[in-house]
């Protein structure tokens, strides 16, 4: 096993846009890793991992925490990338008897069978991220990186400081929060219920709890998202739920959803 915790942090940089350098060959492997599911890979024409990793400057020597990684969409790429040097932990929902809601249990379960399945995982670390109380993730000042990918309009109504004072805790100084979710445009008011969120709502509750926003990215925006979708975000592929066979083809054109990237970084 190799020695937890006792990583380099990473030095932030790179304000704005980065330009498509395709320069870590490391983490192009892990992006075109076998294990990774097909209908996982063919959705990254829309979320860009290698693009948004590398704008999130992980390393392959950082340790990592992955929130509420759910099925495991980016623990397919992660965990490959950080096994020799790294370390990745994932965060999962509420791990017991009775979570507060039946999709967290779900989404543990599919994790778990994911971890399971395939040598490249064995060295994930499990802990556990709840709303209700301010959950050790990790030993205190030990974390790089912690990453946050569409999960945020679920926890900033339940709980976001709970949830944002465990990644201080986790994180030494210096280290980053990366977060990717849905975006409301900020001059449309807040809808809960939608999946869509203001940068602004993030940036001033990641303030609020030390942390400064070091650069935002436009690589997994999405200008043809219209965000007047009467289903919210889940009418747009991968989900669309409760779409029509009439308007299937609609929002196909449209594609995923627009979403903002934001880099923190704790002071």
């Amino acid at each position: 096993m190799k020695k937890m915790f006792a990583l380099a942090a990473i030095i932030l940089s790179c304000v704005g846009t980065p330009a498509l350098a395709q320069h870590n060959h490391d983490l192009m492997l892990a992006v075109e890793a076998p294990t990774r599911n097909a209908d996982n890979k063919a959705r990254d024409v829309y979320r860009h991992p290698y693009e948004t990793l590398d704008f999130f400057g992980i390393k392959k020597t950082s340790t990592v925490v992955e929130m509420w990684p759910g099925t495991g969409w980016y623990t397919e790429i992660l965990a490959p990338y950080l096994k020799a040097e790294g370390t990745l932990i994932a965060a999962t929902f509420d791990r017991s008897d009775n979570p507060p809601a039946a999709y967290m249990a779900n989404r543990v379960t599919a994790l778990d069978k994911l971890l399971a399945s395939d040598p490249v995982y064995s060295e994930v670390v499990i802990s556990e991220q709840v709303s209700e109380r301010v959950s050790e993730i990790a030993p205190a000042g030990t974390v790089d990186a912690i990453l946050d990918f569409r999960n945020a309009h679920n926890w900033i109504t339940a709980g976001p400081d709970n949830i944002v004072l465990a990644w201080h805790n986790a994180l030494k100084t210096g280290g980053i929060v990366g977060i990717v979710d849905h975006r409301r445009g900020a001059d449309e008011a807040f809808q809960p219920g939608t999946g869509y969120i203001h940068e602004q709502q993030l940036i001033d509750l990641m303030a609020k709890h030390g942390f400064a926003l070091a650069a935002r990215s436009e690589i997994n925006a999405n200008p043809a998202d219209t965000k007047d979708h009467p289903g919210g975000v889940w009418n747009l592929p991968p989900t669309l739920q409760n779409v029509s066979d009439a308007d299937r083809a609609k929002y196909l054109a449209i594609g995923e959803s627009d979403r903002m990237t934001l880099k923190f970084v704790k002071e």
